[in-house]
């Protein structure tokens, strides 16, 4: 996720993070400074709805103006993992046909009804 605090701020002619305190004392929300200052310095790990809704409310915008979903490159080992989790490259079978019942042995078991 892309965090757009500033942006959204900007828009609203906040340029510091003091000016933002004040605009979150005038609708009721005061976090600590300290709070204020995590959000505006960079991209904060968690937010709380309740604080996401009163800090829209205090920039007059909405979440997607504060959040941009960005994409995730996979890494090499994700795709790994995914082709070994999809049955691809054991036992050199590729098609998605699903499980088939071993032959010979005693008790036999058919497969499980689809």
């Amino acid at each position: 996720m892309k965090w757009n605090l500033r942006w959204a701020a900007a828009r609203q002619d906040i340029w510091r993070p003091s000016d933002l305190l004040t605009a979150f004392t005038e609708i009721g929300f005061t976090p600590s400074s300290s709070k204020v200052a995590a959000l505006w310095s960079g991209k904060p790990i968690t937010v709380r709805l309740d604080d996401l809704d009163m800090i829209c409310a205090a920039l007059h915008c909405t979440v997607a103006d504060l959040m941009e979903a960005e994409p995730v490159a996979a890494s090499d080992d994700v795709a790994n993992e995914q082709v070994a989790a999809s049955g691809q490259g054991r036992g050199g079978r590729s098609d998605a046909s699903g499980p088939v019942p071993r032959s010979g042995g005693k008790g036999r078991r058919s497969l499980p009804p689809n």
